[in-house]
């Protein structure tokens, strides 16, 4: 499926969209959308296993057909009367980044998915698609979604304890973020509330964020564990946690995550969010973040407000890590491509990335997205390659800029 490049913000638009109102065609509430993917590296396989809905609505409402990054997958919405394209966003998964592993040569497994739609007034058409890192579909799934389904599960009213951190200028047009708690105890609750506020203050030290502080609305939600801490399985530890989260992920002792995203999201069910930290109580170095899934962090390790920053510039903007490993080369981004991320390049279609900053230093350094040739960033140090930089660069500035003004600003 081509894209069109909006000039001046740089989104890509579906062909066929229309521009709509929100009133036109969705509802005040969610539809949750639990899927399962699920295969090998030579094929992949989408289905559909519950419907839900949720109260409210807290996604954009605005330029609802346009997409500000292009993501590994994508969701897409059509009213199923006319055919025309009403909702869309992208995505990221585990899913997919295990295929890149040799274990998918070998194995199938199977991985939970959640996506979040408004609720249409009428009958709609969903597409699922997933890409690999050419930028080509490799499967999809379209499947019809009827407001009026008796088998919609109806969740939400029975709310996990939650706190407002931070309250938006306007409600309606801000940016939902819900942090987590995973790994503390009932008692352990003050000390969450504390490691939530060191990493909203952590995130609005750094611009765009900074001057951008009202556009976000943002709680904390209070989910308690029958443990403490997170599992460890290289130590031989197993905890019983709200999430079970655990290192270890795809054998990598720092890779923190969950694959228990339909878990996640119940904990979440009937509470303003749509960008989800999860912060897991543990001083052992770790965390991962993932494209509109979550962004999972370690919150008592000295570099717990680096880290999660960094984390979501992952899982907020789509960033890519602009590090490169010295002792082993992971082809993540074939050198004939041009990645879709916004602060790396292959050189295959650098014009669309930050020709235009050249002029305020912005350059050419070999040595990101994990690979030491091919792969360019712009700038020698940015918060998306150490933790030890202070700010995210000037590239990745522009980049988040972008989205969050993508989501607020009204059209």
């Amino acid at each position: 499926m081509r894209f069109l490049i909006l000039a001046i913000l740089g989104f890509f638009a579906i062909p066929s969209a229309k521009a709509q109102h929100f009133d036109t065609f969705f509802r005040d509430s969610t539809v949750r959308i639990d899927y399962i993917f699920a295969g090998n590296s030579r094929q992949q396989n989408i289905y559909v296993d519950k419907l839900n809905m949720m109260p409210r609505w807290y996604g954009k409402r605005h330029r609802l057909a346009q997409l500000p990054v292009e993501g590994n997958g994508q969701i897409i919405v059509r009213d199923h009367r006319s055919q025309q394209v009403i909702y869309t966003n992208s995505f990221s998964t585990l899913f997919q980044e295990w295929l890149s592993y040799p274990e998918a040569e070998t194995s199938q497994r199977s991985f939970e998915n959640v996506f979040l739609i408004p609720m249409p007034k009428d009958t709609i058409d969903v597409t699922v698609n997933l890409r690999n890192n050419r930028r080509e579909i490799t499967t999809s799934l379209t499947h019809s979604v009827s407001p009026s389904d008796i088998l919609i599960r109806q969740i939400g009213k029975d709310k996990t304890p939650y706190e407002i951190i931070q309250q938006s200028k306007d409600t309606l047009n801000c940016i939902h973020i819900a942090y987590v708690a995973e790994g503390y105890q009932q008692h352990e609750m003050d000390v969450f509330l504390d490691d939530v506020n060191t990493a909203v203050e952590a995130l609005f030290s750094h611009e765009p964020f900074k001057k951008l502080r009202d556009r976000f609305n943002i709680v904390a939600v209070k989910s308690p564990s029958k443990d403490s801490g997170t599992s460890i399985p290289h130590d031989g530890i197993w905890l019983d946690t709200a999430l079970g989260s655990h290192f270890d992920t795809f054998y990598s002792d720092r890779y923190l995550t969950t694959l228990n995203l339909k878990q996640l999201h119940d904990v979440l069910a009937g509470i303003p969010y749509e960008h989800i930290i999860v912060l897991v109580n543990t001083d052992n170095y770790g965390g991962g973040g993932i494209l509109n899934s979550y962004n999972l962090s370690m919150t008592h390790h000295r570099s717990y407000k680096s880290v999660v920053v960094h984390e979501f510039g992952h899982s907020f903007a789509g960033l890519a890590d602009e590090y490169a490993y010295e002792n082993e080369q992971i082809p993540m981004y074939p050198s004939d491509i041009e990645p879709w991320e916004p602060n790396i390049t292959t050189l295959k279609d650098f014009d669309s990335k930050w020709k235009d900053m050249e002029s305020v230093g912005a350059g050419l350094r070999e040595g990101a997205g994990y690979s030491l040739k091919g792969v360019y960033r712009a700038y020698e140090d940015c918060r998306m390659r150490t933790n030890e930089h202070p700010e995210f660069c000037p590239v990745c500035q522009r980049a988040i800029e972008r989205l969050i003004r993508f989501y607020t600003d009204k059209e």
